[in-house]
């Protein structure tokens, strides 16, 4: 019983964090518009969970820049076309603004550890920058997104590009992480925590190391804008200020953005018009640029 207890406890604690992105049976999924032509459950490894939603707006030309979206879920759930994953993303950067829109799947805990899961991540970042071209995508003009646990998986790739590299992906413009408090592994583990990140990071201090993006900084990480909600008590804002300064010493550069905002709120209120959107509308747009010509 105290062990069924404590599963119940992780679960609902998981819940309490991601509660916009965690499918039940029944929850709400995604309806793309009409005019947004979707490619589902494409392919980029043989595991059922390893598949990637495609969305194409209208009239897609040639150059298109491309926003991978990874979703959260405590790294043990989720779902890529949950309606608050991708809604009112499709709605600004698809249909408002030309965006090409890849909603990414991975494998879960226990199925996996954390760092297979950034494994997927890159590989599905290599299989859609193989592919862009055959769907108008620019493969120069790539940026990821991340909430929650997909926010710290996106981190990790971007603090330690090797990663990537190995699962055969090219150099991305930068990336947008949505609320993680993990973003030091470490000191999240090494403090009190909610018993559910056991389960996810085990008790191996070199596994912790390995899997933090603070720890596992590299020179040469692209721009990242590290978003955090003001409303938590777990430290999102004060992580992503201090993982910042570790960026910014390295010669790399991050932006923070705290926002008055629920931790499901940062994820699906995103695309909606007000300064929240706009503020990470203009990071995006100013990585993108102009047109690559490769």
């Amino acid at each position: 019983m105290k062990r069924l207890a404590g599963i119940c406890a992780a679960w609902l604690l998981a819940l309490t964090f991601s509660p916009a992105i965690a499918q039940q049976p029944g929850a709400e999924t995604a309806a793309p518009p009409a005019s947004v032509r979707l490619l589902a459950n494409q392919p980029y490894g043989p595991d059922p969970r390893q598949r990637m939603d495609v969305y194409l707006p209208p009239n897609v030309q040639r150059g298109t820049p491309v926003l991978v979206m990874v979703h959260g879920g405590a790294w043990m759930f989720g779902d890529k076309a949950a309606a608050s994953v991708v809604n009112q993303k499709i709605e600004h950067w698809v249909r408002g603004q030309g965006f090409i829109l890849v909603s990414v799947s991975y494998r879960f805990v226990p199925q996996v550890d954390v760092m297979q899961q950034a494994q997927d991540v890159a590989r599905a970042v290599a299989t859609v920058q193989a592919n862009a071209p055959s769907w108008g995508g620019d493969a120069g003009r790539f940026v990821l997104m991340g909430h929650s646990a997909g926010a710290h998986l996106v981190a990790l790739l971007s603090a330690s590009p090797s990663i990537a590299r190995q699962q055969g992906a090219r150099p991305w413009l930068g990336a947008v992480a949505l609320d993680s408090a993990a973003l030091d592994t470490v000191q999240l583990m090494q403090r009190r925590h909610m018993p559910f990140y056991d389960r996810v990071f085990g008790n191996d201090p070199a596994f912790w190391r390995t899997v933090s993006p603070t720890d596992a900084l590299a020179p040469g990480a692209p721009p990242m804008l590290l978003v955090c909600s003001t409303q938590r008590r777990d430290g999102s804002c004060t992580q992503a200020q201090q993982f910042a300064a570790r960026i910014a010493a390295t010669g790399g550069r991050a932006e923070v953005a705290p926002e008055d905002l629920s931790h499901a709120q940062i994820n699906s209120e995103l695309g909606l018009p007000g300064a929240y959107t706009a503020a990470v509308d203009a990071f995006v747009r100013a990585l993108i640029g102009t047109p690559s010509r490769s």
